[in-house]
């Protein structure tokens, strides 16, 4: 499928997937919807306790970039996976602007060093990051209690809505420790209702810019 480098309304880039009319990051703004979804409404819940994040879908890398950049500020310990089957080519990685819209020139090396490591292998970014990114099929996830928080981030359900069922949430939530979190830019009662079948309480908050709602879900002890 043919893919494009687009520009969204904040100014950072983005995938975009022609056939599909689908794009990695929301049209409105990129950072400005991982900063709102996945740190706002995911990581500040966390502040000053050490945390495991799974990510689905890796991508380009933006939400771990912006949750390195948020721990370092908050003198956080962060175990981080991103799982991605697809990984993006090196020509798109090059056209990405998140290291200058992010003000973030000093680590600069980290965002590349995040797309060179290998596959499979923790590496320590820092001391108190780790990225472990793990090249998978997000139905061959088995982790059972191990993290607190989970960004989902994968793409559409009107493009991919098996990446949306209930067998996926269920994988989600035993890979979650007791009181942890999902969240995600969606909102679509279909999806609320497959996190409400697997044990999910689910909460409907305000969405990022260009998006009226999105969800939170909670693993309760």
């Amino acid at each position: 499928m043919k893919r494009e480098i687009i520009q969204t309304l904040d100014g950072s880039t983005t995938i975009q997937i022609k056939e599909w009319d689908e794009c990695y990051h929301s049209k409105h703004g990129a950072i400005q919807e991982a900063q709102h979804v996945f740190i706002k409404n995911g990581l500040s819940l966390f502040q000053n306790k050490q945390i495991s994040i799974l990510e689905i879908g890796f991508g380009t890398g933006l939400n771990a970039f912006i949750t390195f950049l948020e721990g370092k500020k908050m003198n956080q310990s962060i175990n981080y996976v991103g799982v991605e089957a697809y990984p993006i080519a090196a020509d798109e990685l090059a056209a990405m602007n998140y290291v200058e819209e992010l003000n973030a020139t000093d680590d600069k090396d980290v965002f590349e060093k995040m797309h060179q490591c290998n596959w499979g292998h923790k590496e320590i970014f820092g001391s108190d990051f780790s990225l472990t990114k793990r090249k998978q099929l997000f139905e061959e996830i088995d982790d059972v209690e191990r993290f607190d928080l989970i960004y989902f981030d994968a793409f559409g359900y009107r493009v991919q809505p098996d990446l949306w069922s209930t067998a996926i949430f269920k994988k989600m939530f035993d890979a979650l420790k007791d009181n942890g979190v999902l969240v995600t830019y969606a909102a679509r009662g279909v999806v609320k209702r497959s996190m409400i079948e697997v044990g999910f309480t689910v909460e409907k908050l305000a969405g990022p810019p260009g998006k009226r709602e999105m969800f939170r879900a909670r693993k309760s002890a």
